[in-house]
C-alpha cells in the first residue's frame, strides 16, 4: 500500500508585497506559502484576489498583528500549523514575526530586537551604549518641544517620526521659522491602504542634521553573525523630504569604507540581539565617520534585493528564506560583487498628471532592465513628502556601479510627465503645462 507524501510544512509570510510573488515563487512549491495580512490592509488592498490564483500560496489568514499580544493570540489559535518558516515581508510586521517564531520554535529575529528596531529612539540608545556613533536625538510632543530643541542645535535639524516607514512624516527644517509649519506637516501620516484604518501612536524625534553621503547596509544574519553583506549606496531627492532618488549596488566606495560600514552594522546586530534573517542599515557618512540613521530587521524595499541579486550575483531571497527555516543557505554568498546595478524613481511635482511619455524608450535604452512609470492621466499630485509618492522606476545593469547609475540617469530622463495646473481641478494645454523628466 502506498503511503501519502507528508504534508508540505508551510512558510507563513507576514505582509503582503506584490512585487515578490515571482521571485518567491522561483523557489517555493505548490501550495507551501500561508500569507498573514491585517484586515483592512487585505480589504483595500485585493489581497484575496491576488492572491487567488497564485499556485505557490495555500491560504490568506487575515490577523491584526500590528497589535500587542497578537502573535501569542495567532500561535494559540493554530496550534498544530507546524510552519517552517515565518518571514516578515514588512516594516510593521518584525516584532509579530519575531514573537511568532519563537513561539513555534523556529528562527528569527529575536522579539526583544525586533522591538528595539522598531523604535527608533529605543534604537539611539542601546545602539550608543555599544558605541556605535548616533545624531543628538530627543523625543518630542510638540511645536514648542521642537523648537526649544531647533534653538539650540547647532544646524539644521531633522524631524520625524519613531515608529513610521519610507520617509513618511520626516522634514529637514533650518531654522526656528520653519518649525509651526514643519510640525504640523509631520503630523500627517497617513499611509492610506498600506496601513490599517485605526490609527498608530504618535511618537516623534527631533534630531541633528548630519551632513554627509548615504548609504545602507543589507545584511544576512544567522545565529548572530553576518554571512553575508553588501553596502548601497544612495542619492536624495533635493527638498525638505528626505525621499530616496536613486540607489547603486553596491555602493562606489573604497574597501575601507566599505568594510566600515559593514562592521559598524555587525556592531548594531550584536547590540540589539538580532539572531537569524536580514537587516537593512541605513548610514551617514560625515567627516570619514559613520552615523547611524536607522535599521530595519527585514529585507530592504525599493528593489535593492533585485539590485543585489544582479549585481553580485546571489539569490539573496532564496537564501533568507532557508536561513529562517533553519536550513543551509542553497547557493554561494560571494563577498564581492561582479558587476554593478541601479534603480532610479521618477516623481512629478503638483499638478494635475496629462500625459506620460518616453517609457517605452526607456525600456529600449542601454542596460535597462525594467522601467514602469504607473501614474494615470488626471492623477492629481501634491509633489513629493514620502517615498508612496514616487510614480515610475527605471532599473539598469552593468560592468560598474557608476556605468550602471549613469544609464539609470539617462534612461529616467527619457520619462517625461506632463503636468498641468490644478488650481482649478481642470486640466490645461498649451502653455499651461510643464514637463517633468523623472524628478521632483
Amino acid at each position: 500500500m502506498n503511503e501519502r507524501p507528508a504534508p508540505v510544512r508551510p512558510v507563513l509570510i507576514v505582509g503582503f508585497v506584490g512585487v515578490t510573488l515571482a521571485a518567491i515563487g522561483a523557489f517555493q512549491p505548490e501550495g507551501s506559502v500561508i500569507y498573514v495580512e491585517e484586515p483592512d490592509v487585505a480589504r483595500k488592498r485585493g489581497v484575496r484576489e491576488a492572491l487567488k490564483d497564485v499556485a505557490f500560496v495555500r491560504d490568506l489568514i487575515e490577523w491584526e498583528y500590528h497589535l500587542p499580544g497578537r502573535a501569542d493570540a495567532f500561535y494559540l489559535a493554530h496550534p498544530g500549523l507546524d510552519p517552517a518558516a515565518v518571514v516578515p515581508a514588512v516594516e510593521y510586521a518584525t516584532p509579530f514575526a519575531a514573537r511568532l517564531a519563537e513561539r513555534y520554535g523556529l528562527p528569527g529575529a529575536g522579539l526583544g530586537a525586533a522591538l528595539i528596531l522598531r523604535d527608533k529612539a529605543l534604537l539611539r540608545q542601546v545602539s550608543a551604549a555599544a558605541g556605535v556613533a548616533n545624531p543628538a536625538s530627543t523625543a518630542v510632543r510638540s511645536a514648542a518641544e521642537v523648537l526649544a530643541f531647533v534653538r539650540q542645535a547647532p544646524g539644521p535639524v531633522v524631524l520625524k517620526p519613531a515608529n513610521r516607514q519610507a520617509s513618511v512624516g520626516t522634514r529637514v527644517l533650518h531654522g526656528p521659522a520653519e518649525v509651526e509649519a514643519a510640525w504640523a506637516d509631520c503630523l500627517v501620516q497617513d499611509e492610506g491602504v498600506f496601513v490599517p484604518d485605526r490609527p498608530m501612536e504618535l511618537s516623534m524625534l527631533a534630531e541633528e542634521f548630519v551632513d554627509g553621503d548615504e548609504y545602507s547596509v543589507e545584511m544576512l544574519v544567522r545565529g548572530g553573525a553576518p554571512l553575508f553583506v553588501n553596502v548601497t549606496g544612495k542619492r536624495l531627492f533635493p527638498g525638505p523630504h528626505p525621499v530616496e532618488l536613486a540607489h547603486v549596488v553596491p555602493a562606489d566606495v573604497p574597501a575601507a569604507l566599505a568594510a566600515s560600514l559593514g562592521d559598524e552594522t555587525a556592531r548594531v546586530v550584536t547590540a540589539v540581539g538580532f539572531r537569524d534573517g536580514v537587516v537593512h542599515c541605513e548610514w551617514i557618512v560625515s567627516d570619514g565617520v559613520p552615523y547611524l540613521v536607522e535599521c530595519a530587521g527585514r529585507l530592504p524595499g525599493d528593489a535593492i534585493v533585485d539590485l543585489i541579486e544582479v549585481a553580485y550575483p546571489v539569490e539573496l531571497f532564496r537564501c533568507y528564506f532557508a536561513v529562517l527555516k533553519g536550513e543551509e543557505p542553497p547557493s554561494a554568498l560571494p563577498p564581492r560583487a561582479e558587476g554593478g546595478a541601479a534603480v532610479r524613481f521618477l516623481a512629478p511635482g503638483p499638478g494635475r498628471v496629462g500625459e506620460v511619455r518616453g517609457v517605452e524608450q526607456a525600456r529600449r535604452a542601454e542596460g535597462v532592465l525594467m522601467a514602469q512609470c504607473s501614474v494615470p492621466a488626471g492623477h492629481r499630485s501634491t509633489g513629493l513628502r514620502t517615498s508612496w509618492d514616487r510614480v515610475g522606476i527605471v532599473m539598469t545593469h552593468a560592468k560598474s556601479p557608476a556605468e550602471a547609475l549613469r544609464l539609470a540617469e539617462s534612461a529616467a530622463g527619457l520619462v517625461r510627465i506632463e503636468l498641468r495646473p490644478d488650481d482649478d481641478g481642470a486640466a490645461r494645454d498649451g502653455n499651461g503645462s510643464t514637463a517633468v523628466e523623472g524628478e521632483a
